[in-house]
Parts: structure tokens; sequence; C-alpha cells
């Protein structure tokens, strides 16, 4: 805890048992405005005179916030030229890069919605997200134009702007670039009216002289983020200037101890709530550099560790793995990090005392610190604090959120220390899922004491001294002669293993138990199953798990398919199974 937050906790200390995680705020903190004002807006205010502070720094190019904002307002002009007004909606189908940044803050400058898709999205998906948000202009990352060069048509899409990742790159990366990915990219024909290069259409912006501003409310829409869609057909989530503005409050809190010139990774996807809410949007606003990859690479992950000596770093358990397992960083000194915050899928204990170890040995004096949220919630809810970081939990409610345990049949509040559904009231809440009433409603529900609560389908519980402990997803359950087995549990045993990088558990149909638990295991990289490394896996499973939870098959492979958010895709899994399961029957 900081000194300040110390002595604010210390001196208006007081008893709240519905509540405990307050203790660990301060009154001032407590006190928190949310500001009404639009993202565009926000972020200029915070930046405020310091513009000439290192704003992106992409391949070692560095912009400043005075060129970032240049960038920004030339942007909306060409949005404005090519017929974008209020309340449109422009899709940004690209990967962590300058453009995409400049676009997203555009939009909101002059009204319009950015909806951010994932550039690896099938046909379908696309298809489905563009006709469902009405999208009039599309930026999309050149190296997409071929695949879903039959999918825009079927849209209401009128103007495609190709943008490729070296636009803003060193001269000497751009070339290299250009001879090896770039030159075997397809193009549009010559002509062809429908598509603009992304120079093209910035210099359209010289020609609009009005330099408009829109007078965006706090309420109004501004941002549509998409589900991973793994349980069911995936959704829009509609996300306001309040609602991501107070995000980047609220981290402001969670991360006090980030300085104007600190330095933060950007790895997370800015297609996604956490990396675009957590990963940049937060550090821009506390005139932090943000350092944008747009993939994970070991060499260049080494060389940013190595040359930038960042201060903050963000990423799933995936992302640490790879980084425990990438030899280049064995003598990478990590003395000068802040914070490693882990979010986006849950953090086994195992995983969490390997990573702490890992960054321990190698110069840091912190510990990975959780965030625990929904897209649906822009982000984290949750967060672990200095002071509030305990082992396994996920953290506390962040400054300005209420949490609820609930039963999830009767959405009755429970006690504390009480298992039930995580239910979270608070400023970053969604408005709502895009054209979709009924199924908004299904987590979006107002309780007796007035307020919304979002839903999460997670279990979890509130300990005595407010850590909120998560404990398995309400609706992945495995049901095995009658008892219930959660996978999470299964996953979190397995997980102990020295030698096992990743694992998934799945209900594979049984003859009369209906459905046993099956393993999937990673093992590390350069470890071979083999028939010791299953047996003492049996065995531990065998030590911890009650004897209906033991997985009843394992299976060792060398990856795991994942969605295109980066999380294991369990749902695959049961789909492969289940075809298996349908083919031995019909032989």
């Amino acid at each position: 805890m900081t000194p300040i937050r110390d002595f604010f906790t210390r001196i208006f200390k007081k008893k709240n048992d519905d509540k405990p995680w307050l203790e660990y705020y301060s009154r001032e903190e407590r006190s928190i405005k949310f500001t009404d004002k639009s993202i565009y807006d926000f972020l200029v205010e915070s930046v405020g005179e310091d513009r000439d502070y290192p704003a992106i720094n992409y391949f070692g190019n560095v912009l400043s916030f005075n060129e970032f904002f240049s960038n920004i307002d030339l942007c909306a002009r060409s949005l404005r030229e090519f017929g974008v007004r209020e309340g449109d909606v422009v899709t940004i189908c690209c990967p962590n890069m300058p453009e995409a940044l400049y676009v997203f803050y555009a939009c909101n400058k002059i009204g319009a919605i950015a909806d951010m898709v994932h550039p690896l999205s099938s046909d379908a998906q696309l298809l489905s997200y563009l006709n469902n948000s009405q999208s009039r202009l599309l930026i999309l990352v050149d190296f997409n134009y071929e695949k879903f060069y039959d999918v825009i048509p079927k849209t209401k899409v009128y103007k495609t702007i190709l943008v490729s990742p070296k636009e803003s790159m060193p001269l000497g990366l751009t070339i290299g670039y250009t001879l090896t990915r770039g030159i075997t990219l397809k193009k549009p024909a010559q002509g062809d009216s429908r598509y603009l290069s992304w120079r093209d259409f910035m210099i359209r912006g010289y020609k609009n002289h009005e330099n408009y501003h829109a007078k965006m409310k706090k309420n109004d829409p501004a941002i549509i983020l998409h589900s991973g869609g793994t349980t069911g057909t995936p959704k829009g989530i509609v996300i306001s200037n309040y609602n991501f503005n107070a995000e980047a409050q609220q981290g402001g809190v969670a991360v006090i101890d980030v300085k104007p010139k600190d330095k933060v990774i950007a790895l997370m996807p800015i297609f996604h709530g956490f990396g675009l809410g957590v990963g940049v949007h937060t550090p821009f606003c506390l005139r932090a550099e943000v350092i944008l990859m747009p993939e994970y690479d070991a060499g260049r992950f080494y060389k940013i560790w190595k040359n930038e000596k960042p201060h903050v770093i963000l990423g799933v358990p995936t992302l640490w793995e790879a980084m425990m397992s990438n030899r280049r960083m064995d003598n990478v000194d990590m003395s000068q990090l802040k914070y490693i915050i882990s979010g986006g899928d849950y953090l086994t204990t195992a995983q969490e005392n390997r990573l702490n170890d890992y960054i321990h040995r190698h110069g840091a004096h912190v510990n990975v610190a959780k965030g625990y949220g929904m897209t649906e919630s822009v982000a984290a809810t949750c967060f672990s604090i200095s002071g509030a970081n305990e082992v396994g939990s996920i953290g506390i409610p962040m400054v300005g959120n209420t949490y609820k345990i609930c039963d999830p049949e009767t959405h009755e509040e429970l006690p504390i220390g009480s298992e039930g559904e995580i239910c979270v009231h608070g400023p970053t809440v969604m408005l709502g899922y895009l054209n979709n009433k009924k199924e908004t409603a299904k987590v979006l529900i107002r309780h007796k004491d007035g307020k919304i609560y979002l839903h999460t389908g997670d279990a979890g519980y509130i300990s005595p001294t407010g850590s909120v402990f998560f404990t398995y997803r309400i609706k992945r359950m495995i049901v095995v002669s009658g008892f219930n087995v959660y996978p999470s549990e299964i996953e979190g045993v397995i997980s102990k293993h020295n030698l096992v990088d990743r694992v998934c558990v799945i209900g594979v149909p049984h003859p009369y138990k209906m459905h046993v638990p099956k393993a999937f295991i990673v093992l590390k990289d350069g470890i071979e199953a083999t028939p010791k490394i299953k047996k003492e896996i049996v065995e531990l499973c065998k030590e911890n798990l009650s004897v209906y939870a033991k997985p009843k098959y394992f299976e060792f492979r060398a990856e795991l398919p994942k969605t295109l958010y980066g999380k294991i895709n369990y749902k695959e899994l049961e789909k492969e199974e289940l075809e298996k399961a349908t083919a031995k029957e019909n032989k």
C-alpha cells in the first residue's frame, strides 16, 4: 500500500461488514466522481499541457501526444469527408497499430461509434458483425483484403480503407516488411472505387476545414465490442463514453504508482476490452508511453524488455507461459517493473506462484496483480491492489463497483463467505447487447436494492477481508453419476504438476455414467509425454480430487484449440469428442 493510501485508509477507516473491500480505499478514492465527458475529450483533458510527452512507441518509432492528437484530428476530418456523421458506425478490423487508434479516437470526436472487430474473424463472423451494426465504413488491415473480398459487398459498407502494419514503422522495418510479407499481398484492381489506401484516406482530411467536434453525452453509445462466442452466438456489446472512461479512472486508482512517461507494453489486442481499455486508454490518460505490439514475437518482446525497460505489462496466462519459456529472457532485468497484470482468463494458484517466482528471479519487487471482469463491463471490475493481493484471489472490487454473491436461481444475495454467482454493479457495466434485448435481459437484472447488476455466469465467493475468489464457471459443469464436477477444479490440480503447461478438462460421453471428465494436457516445451508423467498426474488427481471427479481419460497434445480471443476453446474439444462418440455408435 502506498504511504498516501495507507494514511487515508487508517484515518478514515470504518467498518463495512457488507463491503469489506472498502477498507482498502481512502475516503478520497471512495468518493471518486466519474467523468461525464466523451472518450476523446477526457483524453485531451487528462493529457493537458503535456503534449510533448511520448504517447506511442511502435517498433521504436515514438510519437508524442501532440503528434498523436494531430493525426486523430486529421483522421476525424477525413471521416467527415467520407460522410461519417454522428451515430454512424465505423468498423475497425486491425491489430495493434497506431492507425487503428487514430480512427478509434477520431470516431469519438465526431460522434461516431467504433466497432472493434478481430482481424482473424471468419467470413461469416465479419458478415454478421457488419450487418448487425449497419456499419458504413470499414478500416481493414491490408492482409485481410483477399479474405473478406466476397463478404463486404453483402453489407452496407460503401468504402473500405486498407491499412498496412508498416504504415508507422521506421523506414528500415518498412522496407523489410514490404520485401517479406507485403510483396505477396493481393491488392484491389486499379480504379476499384470501393477501396482506398490509408495514405489517400488521410490526404482527404486536408480538404476539410470544419474541425467538427460532436457534443457527445456520457450515455451515448461509443464502442461496440464482441463476445468470444464460446457460449453461443457472438454478440455485440455496446459500451458508452461513461463506461469506458470510468474504466480508465478506476484503473488510475488501481495502478496508483504509474507516473507520466512510464512505459506500458500493449500486447493485448485493441479489439478486446482488456487491451483497448486497460492496455491503451488508461495509460494514455495517465500520460504514459504505450509500446504497441501487433502480435507476440519472442525476439521483439525480448528487445523491448532490454531496450525500453517497461514499467507495466498486461497479459493473459498464455503470454506468461510464453515469456517464461523464452530463453532470450533469461538475463533480462525486471527491477523497474511496477505492475505485471494478468487478466482475460483465470490464473491458477500454481501459475501465479510460478510467475511470481520468475519475475522475482529477474529482479522485480512486485507480485502479479490479477484482474477479473467481462467484455460486458469493458474489462476488469475486480483488481489486486497493493495490500489486497491474496494468492488465488482475483482481487477486490474496483473503486465504484459493488459485488454481490447471489443464488444463481433466485438471485437472492448470499452472505460473505458463501459460494454463488458473481454479480457486479458499477459504472463500467455495458448499455446492453446490440439489437438483442432478449439476451440483454438475461444478464442485466434489476435487484431489490433498485440497482442493475451484471450476472457474470461465474461462481465465486467474497472472503471476510473483501477479496473475491473465482471458483468455476456456472455453465461449464459435468454431471457424473448425479454428482456435479467442475472442470476448473480438476484443471487447477493437474496444473500443479511442474511439467504441465496448459490443461483443459471437458465431459465426454460414457455408457452408464452419462459423462466423465477427460483431461487434454500440453506439456512444457521440449517435454515428451511418458507413462511416468501420466502416472504422476493420475496420482496427483487421486490425492486431490473426489473419486467421481478424477479424469477417466488423459490425452497429451502439442497444442489446444483457442478462441479468437486467445482462450482455450473447450467447446471445440467437446465437439471433437461428440463426433468421435457418434461415429463409434454408427459403426
